[in-house]
């Protein structure tokens, strides 16, 4: 099998294109690198032995992928692409909007000229907004977003459903993460953020290899255990592993399938840090911040849909979470540079 990995490069999709190569399914990846860098081939190679087909350029540009899908034989396309930063969508919304939402049409557009209608779409939690109660599961309302990161994924699901609704023979599946953390037990592939780090956990790691000062805890007033925010982390291996069972379980049956990836449990934010504390043997030092407007005080996942549908459930604890995120920053403590 032969899948199109748009943002192959970033990264879930580089850990991901890892997995599947480990799993016997061909990657073939588009990037145009604005937040990835050309070395993440490199390593893909070292850990499988492989060299994936690389494309390097932008999933809005059409000439492109009608080339790739000439050129490729692939069988299924999953869609990574896209910009993620909460804060940087609030300041550029139109680029956001652009890159996301037309990119993922563009990217439709090319998929039904070449007749691939498999489809796997890296959504996200934040379509359920401020969630009523947890654990969130697939049937709660979504569009509530907080933020234009958020409603681009949000507009994307719609497109996505309704173009599924018009023509009724895709495989449609919307995968919605949690919260992403970890890298591969090598320590040789990792999340690498470009500037300042918009997540909690690589925030922590560079503090903890004394990239930064300290890390911010954006308020410890919230009605949780410990006052700080509670979010449901999955380790990016078991995400890897999750869009591996979607191809193989629902990837070529028609329908639109939703499903959420995450643990199922919550960690706050003060958690996260005395786990990583652990794991690197000295203390990171933190400073309490007011809240951040459009932060939610506790969101985690139920996961008994992909459980029973796809067989899929994540088995790596936050422990090895942080472990592996410290022997990744500690083996590259400027990421790939």
């Amino acid at each position: 099998m032969k899948v199109l990995v748009t943002g192959g490069m970033g990264y879930i999709g580089s850990h991901t294109c890892v997995q599947m190569i480990e799993a016997g399914i061909t990657p073939v990846i588009i990037d145009n690198l604005c937040n990835a860098k050309r070395e993440v081939l490199n390593r893909i190679k070292n850990l499988t032995q492989t060299t994936p087909v690389f494309y390097e350029g932008d999933v809005r540009d059409e000439t492109l992928l009608d080339r790739v899908f000439s050129e490729q034989k692939i069988d299924s396309v999953v869609h990574f692409a896209g910009l993620k930063a909460v804060g940087e969508s609030v300041a550029k919304p139109l680029e956001y909007y652009d890159n996301n939402v037309n990119g993922s049409l563009v990217l439709a557009r090319a998929m039904r000229k070449a007749g691939v209608k498999s489809l796997v779409f890296s959504s996200s939690a934040t379509v359920y907004g401020d969630p009523a109660s947890v654990p969130i599961t697939e049937s709660f309302p979504t569009g509530a977003t907080t933020n234009p990161y958020g409603r681009s994924k949000y507009m994307v699901e719609e497109c996505l459903r309704d173009l599924f609704y018009a023509e009724p023979d895709w495989s449609i599946t919307l995968l919605r993460y949690f919260n992403p953390v970890g890298a591969h037990p090598s320590g040789s592939m990792g999340e690498d953020p470009q500037g300042i780090p918009n997540n909690l956990m690589p925030f922590i790691a560079q503090v903890a290899v004394g990239r930064r000062d300290h890390l911010s805890v954006f308020g410890d007033d919230y009605a949780t255990p410990d006052g700080t925010g509670v979010r449901d982390y999955i380790h990016v291996m078991d995400l890897a592993d999750g869009h591996i069972a979607a191809i193989r379980g629902v990837g070529n049956k028609a329908g639109l399938h939703i499903y959420n990836l995450g643990t199922g449990q919550g960690s706050s934010v003060l958690d996260m840090v005395n786990a990583f504390t652990a794991a690197c043997g000295h203390d990171v030092p933190y400073q309490i911040c007011p809240r951040r407007p459009g932060d939610i005080a506790e969101c985690w996942a139920s996961t008994a849909k992909v459980e029973a549908d796809l067989g899929w459930k994540a088995t790596r604890t936050v422990e090895q979470m942080t472990a592996d995120t410290w022997n990744w920053q500690s083996k590259n403590p400027n990421g790939y540079e």
